[in-house]
């Protein structure tokens, strides 16, 4: 009696790790070209956050933070091997300006917040959903609002943490007087962050909410 329940938690399991696989290739990709990570005077801007959030809604927080993890370890690899003038802040092999070593903060730049987009956006989403219920177009709503808290966790932990532990760095790469850093952060999160959100609530529901249904996968 228990054979069937049995097949159909394996082949449950296999899809989901086919799908995983698929959104980390899709991460790698878009790492390796333009598209992922666009670089731009004072910082790269990304929509890698967007697999991540959809993998995130689809399979779960844990496969999100899975995917995060592999959209930081891009960022810092590209980061050490084609370094910008903001590379010291994602790379702890890239010293930092004024010193002739690198910090292991860029290590937690890089990865935490990246690993905290997924389940993030999926504590939203599930948080919504149970909010909302089945009310007409709650789904994209859910799916919308949980992508901008994706993308802002990103683009806020970052250039948050930029802004605490890199400041003297920041103004001396940058040529700024010191106590006009987090001005320019700021204005950092509203040119790229708005538009990386605004992306996410866009792309996001229309991926997700098809493929879920398709995969007959609710992670709630």
């Amino acid at each position: 009696m228990q054979a069937a329940p049995n097949r159909t938690a394996r082949s449950a399991a296999v899809r989901d790790m086919v799908v995983l696989a698929l959104f980390t290739a899709i991460v790698l990709l878009m790492a390796a070209t333009p598209i992922g990570l666009i670089d731009l005077p004072l910082i790269k801007a990304t929509i890698l956050h967007v697999p991540v959030i959809i993998g995130a809604i689809v399979l779960g927080p844990r496969q999100g933070a899975f995917l995060g993890a592999v959209f930081g370890l891009t960022s810092l690899v590209k980061n050490t091997m084609v370094p910008g003038v903001l590379s010291f802040a994602f790379s702890p092999l890239i010293p930092v300006p004024g010193t002739q070593h690198g910090s292991v903060w860029a290590l937690f730049i890089s990865m935490v917040p990246r690993m905290l987009i997924g389940p993030v956006a999926w504590g939203v989403y599930t948080l919504l959903h149970k909010l909302l219920g089945r009310k007409a177009g709650a789904r994209t709503v859910e799916a919308a609002v949980a992508a901008v808290a994706g993308a802002f966790t990103n683009t806020i932990l970052v250039m948050g943490t930029i802004g605490l532990v890199f400041r003297q760095a920041y103004a001396t790469a940058y040529n700024l007087p010191v106590n006009e850093v987090i001005g320019v952060i700021m204005g950092v999160v509203a040119v790229n962050g708005v538009p990386e959100a605004v992306a996410a609530a866009v792309l996001v529901p229309a991926v997700a909410l098809p493929l879920q249904k398709t995969l007959k996968r609710d992670t709630m």
